[in-house]
């Protein structure tokens, strides 16, 4: 048997000594407890932290299913083991889905309407605005502010996860049917929906983005937003894919298959995006500035407000300039321990870069902004959603790795893939 052979008869098994799914699935369910909970207590800062916790893991989904479509579209061998890995990332699709539900229940069970999106309750009073129903721009904005219209938020948001689940669940068939029968027609199958999914995927994500998190303060408007919400997907997902090889590495089942060069390739995107990411915030921020127009502007002064002003400073070096110095040295780029921490740092700092754009849309009866540690109890809602976000996402991933090959043993590019050493 060649070295390559054995090499794909070692990759087709999955090591008994991973994680049980089952306990990832408890921990969600434990931090849905805890949301729940916060429901109770405090309604409006729980759920604000539950659709945090909520962004969080789909982005992390979303930017999973674009890299799994640039591979296809660019024909790419590098990437071809990791692929795989991605594609386990995507079972956890449907179940985002599902973990929006409680956000629509709680809008209309819960007593109040505008408890996230307060466009949704035209009495909602607005500091120096009279009501939403009065509120000039809001009516301006009635053709897409509204609830279950034919192209409705409700609809909206189901049309997006519709979406999302049926390329995800293209490309696993895809990609999973191959390792049976080894027919090239799926890596073609594959490349053509890249095609039209990219194109798809980007429309929805930026429509989710726009609804979810834009609509939360819906005087504001940013034609860079939806370039913003795609650039933190990718993020989250290549520093998820970093953390995830370097744990099969150690466990085993990628040892000897995903190598340093691939390593390096993948450190090279996650200091690509970095960069892209500065540049739509920073373009953002600048037009904005430039523009100073009451209807933009206001946005970035709430996040100036108390502990707001710290976190924005925070992310400009924290979320950018730290790791760009980081990622530009090559040593760091091919070692494991480095790029774990900056997986991990690069993680963190996309949570807090969500916890600032969602968070201070939630005023309080003064019009000011909420701040995250006025209460211990707000971290703990924030933990639970969290903790429920990643916990489901986590299931997912093992339950699907479980079942297939860890590599994609018989797509034509796997030998290329291997042998990527240059």
């Amino acid at each position: 048997m060649s070295a390559e052979a054995a090499t794909l008869s070692q990759a087709a098994i999955p090591d008994d000594s991973l994680p049980n799914p089952k306990k990832w699935l408890v921990l969600g369910a434990v931090g849905l407890i805890v949301c729940c909970i916060g429901f109770a207590v405090d309604t409006r800062m729980a759920a604000f932290c539950y659709l945090i916790g909520l962004l969080f893991a789909t982005s992390i989904t979303i930017g999973m299913l674009f890299l799994v479509m640039i591979h296809h579209i660019f024909d790419a061998y590098w990437s071809t083991i990791i692929r795989r890995q991605a594609e386990n990332f995507l079972a956890a699709m449907p179940w985002m889905g599902v973990l929006f539900i409680p956000i629509f229940l709680l809008t209309y069970l819960g007593g109040d309407q505008g408890v996230v999106w307060i466009w949704m309750d035209p009495s909602h009073a607005l500091p120096g605005h009279g009501t939403v129903g009065t509120d000039v721009l809001y009516l301006k904005k009635t053709w897409w502010l509204n609830e279950f219209g034919p192209f409705g938020f409700w609809a909206r948001a189901v049309l997006c996860f519709g979406v999302w689940i049926y390329f995800a669940r293209c490309f696993r068939r895809n990609s999973f049917s191959q390792d049976k029968d080894g027919s090239a027609e799926h890596t073609y199958s594959s490349r053509k929906l890249a095609a039209i999914g990219l194109i798809a995927v980007a429309l929805t994500w930026s429509m989710a983005g726009f609804d979810w998190i834009m609509g939360l303060e819906y005087h504001w408007f940013s034609t860079m937003f939806g370039v913003w919400i795609f650039s933190n997907a990718m993020r989250a997902a290549l520093a998820v894919l970093v953390l995830t090889a370097a744990f099969l590495v150690a466990k085993g089942p990628l040892k000897g298959i995903f190598n340093t060069k691939h390593l390096h390739d993948l450190s090279t995107l996650c200091f690509a995006f970095t960069v892209f990411w500065a540049y739509i915030s920073f373009s953002q921020y600048f037009l904005i500035w430039n523009a100073n127009i009451p209807e933009e502007t206001f946005w970035y002064n709430y996040r100036e407000q108390g502990m707001w002003y710290g976190v924005s400073m925070f992310l400009i070096f924290g979320h950018f300039l730290f790791p760009f110095l980081f990622l530009l040295q090559y040593p760091l780029k091919t070692k494991y321990p480095s790029m774990v921490f900056m997986a991990c740092w690069i993680l963190f700092m996309q949570l807090f870069d969500i916890i600032f754009n969602v968070l201070p849309a939630l005023k309080d009866e003064n019009g000011y902004a909420a701040q995250l540690f006025s209460s211990p109890l707000n971290v703990l809602w924030l933990a639970g959603a969290i903790l429920a976000g990643i916990g489901v996402l986590l299931w997912a991933y093992w339950s699907s790795f479980n079942k297939v090959k860890v590599i994609p043993v018989r797509d034509p590019r796997i030998g290329e893939c291997l042998n990527h050493n240059h």
